[in-house]
């Protein structure tokens, strides 16, 4: 038996890259899949073909369970459909992961309102849409006397984390993924759902070409940009064993897998009254003494 045997799976942006090992990996771990896909191309401006459905029957060739899902991940109508389509299918639905995407890179000087707007609706409310059709159901499970060992996977970023240079508005998609993420662990724990982030680096249509050489595949050995490398930490997160697991941000890469440390309140000063501007600089001197130092954005130099 695999470690998801019998969990039903509906995984957002499954046909292609990272969510497509998702869907393969939850299928060989025993899981029934949901595979959610738009079909469009990396910038989410058009369709390409129909990967949801060539990902599903992949499945069904290796003997899995799986059903094609078309939903627009950011559209709150669409994505209620998609729980009832995944009820009808299989009767129960035990996980999310959220992991749809695009990029429309551009400095921030540069940005217009049209790819804001764009990027922060299939990434932020593309993370909102789906969770809160399920999470309601699953609350209304409990409300009915049912337990429930739920679990909502997002997906967060690097960038979400430090920020990244030409990706303002990814960086702040990203970065409400994972507080959102802290926002549902605790609000939703009471019914038996824990949720949990994850901060992938791997090779994808997203990543390809942003980072030089370092997402080629090497020659020979390990190959750590592998987006397959990336699925068996959200298999994990997904199944009962992790049940005591909320709240987290997971960075992984390769064969690398770290907590993200987030905000926390740093070194302070307290006058015990209040200030004056004229003595706000040397107070913020001091404290940016006694710092540790912030990590860099990525891509600054």
């Amino acid at each position: 038996m695999g470690i998801c045997e019998g969990r039903v799976v509906i995984v957002t942006g499954a046909g292609r890259g990272i969510g497509r090992e998702h869907a393969l990996a939850f299928a060989r771990a025993g899981a029934k899949v949901v595979v959610n896909d738009l079909g469009v191309s990396r910038d989410g401006a058009e369709a390409e073909g129909t990967p949801a459905e060539q990902v599903a029957a992949e499945i069904r060739a290796m003997g899995g369970e799986a059903i094609a899902d078309g939903a627009d991940v950011a559209d709150f109508e669409q994505t209620g459909q998609t729980l009832a389509r995944t009820l009808d299918a299989f009767g129960r639905v035990d996980v999310v992961v959220n992991n749809a995407g695009f990029l429309r890179d551009r400095m921030f000087v540069s940005t217009e309102e049209s790819q804001w707007d764009a990027v922060i609706r299939v990434h932020l409310k593309g993370h909102f849409c789906l969770a809160r059709h399920v999470a309601a159901h699953w609350r209304g499970r409990v409300k009915a006397g049912e337990a429930v060992d739920a679990r909502i996977i997002n997906t967060s970023s690097g960038a979400g984390l430090l920020g990244s240079v030409a990706q303002g508005a990814y960086s702040a998609a990203k970065g409400g993924i994972a507080a959102l993420t802290l926002v549902q662990s605790a609000e939703l724990g009471r019914y038996g759902i824990t949720a949990n982030a994850i901060a992938p680096a791997a090779r994808t249509r997203m990543t390809e070409g942003l980072f030089g050489g370092m997402m080629d595949r090497p020659a020979d050995g390990f190959d750590a940009m592998d987006p397959a490398n990336i699925s068996p930490l959200v298999v994990w997160l997904a199944s009962s064993a992790s049940a005591a697991v909320t709240g987290r941000v997971f960075e992984v890469a390769g064969g690398e897998i770290s907590l993200a440390d987030g905000w926390r309140k740093g070194v302070s000063v307290d006058r015990g009254a209040r200030w004056q501007p004229e003595e706000i600089g040397a107070a913020v001197d001091d404290l940016l003494a006694r710092a540790v130092p912030p990590a860099k954005v990525y891509g600054a130099r």
